[in-house]
C-alpha cells in the first residue's frame, strides 16, 4: 500500500566542532562544515566528527559551502557575497556578489530592513548552484563569468541546504522553516519526492554521501542543525506514494 507521506528518522552522529554548523559538503576523505558562529571551515571524520582540518576564513556569518575547481566556495551571508577560498590556508582568493541577496519576505514590512545573502551551495561542471532564502530561488551561476544562467523557484518559505540527487539534473532541497526535504528537477522545478523531518531537528546544512560496497551504492543525506548536532536522515530516497 503506497504511503501518503514519508517521515525521516534523524540519526544523530556527533556534535559539530564549532558553535553553529550551517553548511555541509561531502567528500570521500571527510565531511566539510562551514560554521556560522566562528566563520571556520572544518573537515571532520565521517564516523566520529574528529577534526582533520580547522581553517579560519574572512567570511561574515557564512551559511553554505561547496568544493570546486580546487577551491572552497562559501556563502558569506551578512556581506552578501560568495567567497572563493584557498582550502589549505583559508585565504580569500576572490569575492563575488550573492545573486539572491535581498530582504527576507518576513521583513519586507519593516522600514529600511537590511538585505541578507545566500545559503546552501553545490558545484557541477563549472557552475555553482546557490540556494537563497531571501530570493526563494536556487540560482545557477557560471563561475567563469559570474553570470546567472538559470534559476529555479524553490518550494516553501526558507530554502537552505541543497544536495545532488542520484537522478540526472535533480537536486534535494531542505526548507528549514517547514521541516521538509524535497527532490526537484532543476530545469522546471517539478517535484518528484518529499519527506518530513520531525521536530526538534532543523535541517540547515545538507549534503549527500555515497557509500559504495561490493554489492551496492547507498546514498545518505546528511544534515547539520545549527544548534550543533550533525547526522543523517534515515529515509527512503525513492518515491513511495
Amino acid at each position: 500500500m503506497p504511503k501518503n507521506h514519508k517521515i525521516a528518522d534523524p540519526i544523530f552522529k556527533f556534535n559539530a566542532p564549532g558553535p553553529k554548523p550551517n553548511g555541509l559538503q561531502a567528500a570521500e576523505e571527510g565531511l566539510w562544515i562551514i560554521d556560522q558562529g566562528n566563520s571556520h571551515i572544518y573537515q571532520v571524520n565521517w564516523d566520529d566528527g574528529e577534526i582533520i582540518h580547522d581553517i579560519p576564513t574572512e567570511t561574515e556569518h557564512p551559511s553554505g559551502i561547496t568544493l570546486g575547481d580546487g577551491f572552497a566556495w562559501v556563502s558569506s551571508t551578512f556581506s552578501l557575497e560568495i567567497f572563493q577560498i584557498d582550502i589549505q590556508s583559508g585565504k580569500t582568493i576572490e569575492k563575488f556578489p550573492s545573486p539572491g541577496a535581498t530582504v527576507l519576505s518576513t521583513r519586507e514590512h519593516i522600514p529600511n530592513a537590511e538585505a541578507t545573502g545566500d545559503h546552501g551551495l553545490e558545484w557541477k561542471d563549472g557552475n555553482i548552484y546557490i540556494a537563497s532564502p531571501p530570493s526563494q530561488y536556487v540560482h545557477v551561476v557560471e563561475v567563469s563569468t559570474w553570470k546567472e544562467i538559470h534559476r529555479m523557484k524553490a518550494p516553501g518559505f526558507r530554502v537552505h541546504g541543497i544536495a545532488w540527487a542520484r537522478e540526472e539534473n535533480n537536486i534535494w532541497i531542505a526548507d528549514t522553516a517547514m521541516g521538509i526535504v524535497s527532490r526537484h528537477e532543476l530545469s522546471n522545478g517539478r517535484c518528484y519526492d518529499a519527506f518530513r523531518v520531525p521536530d526538534p531537528v532543523q535541517v540547515h546544512g545538507m549534503t549527500i554521501q555515497s557509500i559504495i560496497s561490493e554489492k551496492e551504492e547507498v546514498q545518505r543525506l546528511w544534515y547539520s542543525d545549527d544548534r550543533g548536532p550533525i547526522g543523517y536522515l534515515d529515509a527512503s530516497l525513492n518515491p513511495e506514494f
